[in-house]
């Protein structure tokens, strides 16, 4: 396509829409999904934030991912292409960030100024991208690396909230009954989530009744969770976790708003491109992915795409947040699709199944969100403390298992320990044979352990690559055999 092309296309197809994106969102369900998504996007920010401090040693913390999510996600719900995608930090880009800290104290170098030129680097990388469409590669991607990185979110998401509770119960410092009441809120907010959002496909009470309650479940299951919590707590004498939240509106640590980028040396400056073309490589396929999984045909959206908008939005928002020393935000996978199930417009067939039928396309929820989380930051720190760590645990296993329905590979790894006779009449198990489904199943296993492990690993740097080779990985078993193009 000519130069910037592709951008005009975006704001062409979206322009039509801007009245009714802000009159499709005043309506009861989005101001659930408004209160839902305001925790669900608040509690990765915090955990990110304080494992963000650990990593950087205090350069960066809760309150400059909280500050960053909110600013960005108000700029990105106004300009992008695709206002369903929530954006924010993701694990994949705080290890990365985590490796340019240590490469940092490596080389001798003060962090803000070298993170801020890798930063403007990776913002003018993806500005080329913008400009040049470079997002129009995504349709040579399959569901095969769809599938895989939204698993590995999901997993995320899952893993560390799993890990935070097995280390309380673990902990010889933690007392056992903290360790129980903690433990207790977590599966209370996991299951009365869950339960909230089955009793939409219920015959009890009347239909708006349920999809009411289903809409605002989270937020009831995280009210409720956090006032039995906090009851408990004080009748028994139990000392819970709560959530943590800077005193003052100031950077974790002392230093000027703006960081001084000329502080760095020259070599530093130009040497930075070279971690900025990893950055790039990695928010570039997390922005694209997460976006392709909203904007899937399974979803039924009317209103458009808008790829190539959205990279040049991330682009100024990547500069922007460079110069100002706070954590880079791409479109996050977790947060994203249950911003989008939380805004699902169903009707019920002629069998009683409850049927898709579209979403409430607008940008309202977008924008509400992070106006209150800022909101939460500048006036609500008092009652955002009173929430207990446990709940936002909890919270996070919702997420997690809210992404996992829909990703028919984590749906189809329960067909390898399936009974022959007992494996219900899907696509991949009626139009492919069942050795095949299970064969590409195990190989997206794989290629999902791999990207973790490399997440893990020193190689951490190379993780962006990974994911940008995982079609290259089905393509390879194409070539030796394994599956053809029919059945994938």
């Amino acid at each position: 396509e000519p130069l910037g092309e592709g951008i005009r296309k975006d704001m062409a197809r979206r322009a039509p829409h801007l009245a009714s994106d802000v009159a499709d969102g005043l309506s009861v369900k989005c101001l659930a999904s408004i209160l839902f998504m305001t925790f669900s996007c608040l509690a990765p920010a915090v955990a990110f934030g304080s494992l963000l401090a650990v990593k950087t040693q205090g350069t960066m913390g809760a309150f400059e991912m909280i500050a960053s999510t909110s600013m960005c996600g108000l700029v990105y719900a106004v300009t992008c292409g695709q206002p369903l995608t929530i954006i924010g930090s993701t694990g994949p880009v705080l290890a990365f960030t985590a490796i340019l800290y240590s490469m940092a104290q490596t080389m001798g170098v003060a962090f803000l100024p070298f993170y801020a030129w890798t930063g403007l680097w990776t913002a003018g990388i993806l500005l080329v991208c913008a400009f040049t469409s470079a997002s129009n590669l995504v349709k040579y991607l399959t569901r095969f690396t769809d599938e895989i990185f939204s698993g590995l979110i999901s997993m995320i998401f899952i893993f560390e909230a799993g890990k935070d509770l097995l280390g309380l119960c673990l902990s010889p410092s933690v007392a056992p009954a903290k360790a129980l009441l903690s433990t207790g809120l977590a599966l209370l907010t996991f299951y009365l989530a869950m339960s909230f959002r089955a009793l939409r496909s219920t015959p009890y009470f009347s239909r708006r009744f349920r999809d009411t309650l289903a809409d605002f479940g989270p937020t009831i299951s995280i009210a409720a969770a956090a006032a039995l919590g906090t009851a408990a707590a004080a009748h028994w004498g139990v000392s819970l976790d709560f959530l943590q939240l800077p005193a003052t509106l100031a950077p974790t640590s002392p230093r000027p708003w703006v960081v001084d980028v000329w502080a760095a040396p020259l070599w530093v400056r130009w040497g930075a491109a070279v971690p900025a073309l990893m950055v790039s490589i990695l928010m570039f396929f997390d922005q694209n992915i997460t976006t392709r999984l909203v904007n899937s045909k399974d979803n039924k959206l009317v209103k458009g795409e808008g790829y190539h908008l959205d990279m040049l939005v991330l682009s100024v928002l990547t500069a922007a947040m460079s110069m100002l020393g706070l954590p880079w935000l791409v479109a996050a996978t977790v947060r994203s699709l249950n911003h989008i199930k939380s805004l699902a417009l169903t009707e019920r067939d002629e069998g009683g199944q409850e049927q898709l039928t579209g979403h409430a396309e607008q940008r309202v929820t977008g924008f509400g969100i992070h106006l209150c989380m800022g909101a939460c930051l500048i006036l609500g720190r008092d009652l955002l403390t009173s929430l207990p760590q446990a709940v936002l645990m909890g919270l996070f296993l919702y997420l997690g298992f809210s992404a996992i329905k829909g990703n028919q590979f984590l749906e189809r790894i329960q067909l390898l320990v399936t009974e022959r006779s007992r494996v219900p009449e899907l696509p991949w198990t009626t139009k492919v044979p069942l050795s095949t489904t299970n064969k590409y199943t195990l190989l997206q296993i794989g290629s999902l352990l791999l990207l973790y492990f490399m997440k893990e690993s020193p190689l951490g740097v190379f993780f962006p690559v990974i994911i940008g080779g995982l079609q290259l990985i089905l393509m390879g078993s194409m070539k030796l055999g394994w599956f053809s193009k029919e059945d994938v």
